[in-house]
């Protein structure tokens, strides 16, 4: 019974994850744009970072999202 629990709780705090990718240049862009990006880790195209989903990263994709492409884990 303390096993199921156990693993019961690991599956509850398991984080979920999202993989973003940039595809879009931050050429030309304003310069929040370019500091979303690389307060996500991106910085050249195609380059793919794998992030914990909370709202504030959310956000972050939002403001970006014609310059990313998120694939969800």
């Amino acid at each position: 019974m303390a096993e199921a629990q156990k693993e019961a709780t690991k599956k509850s705090t398991a984080k979920k994850t999202l993989t973003v990718e940039q595809i879009g240049s931050p050429i030309g862009r304003r310069k929040d744009q370019r500091a979303t990006l690389v307060g996500l880790g991106l910085n050249k195209m195609h380059r793919r970072r794998t992030l914990e989903d909370t709202p504030s990263v959310r956000g972050m994709i939002n403001k970006v999202q014609h310059l990313v492409r998120v694939i969800e884990a």
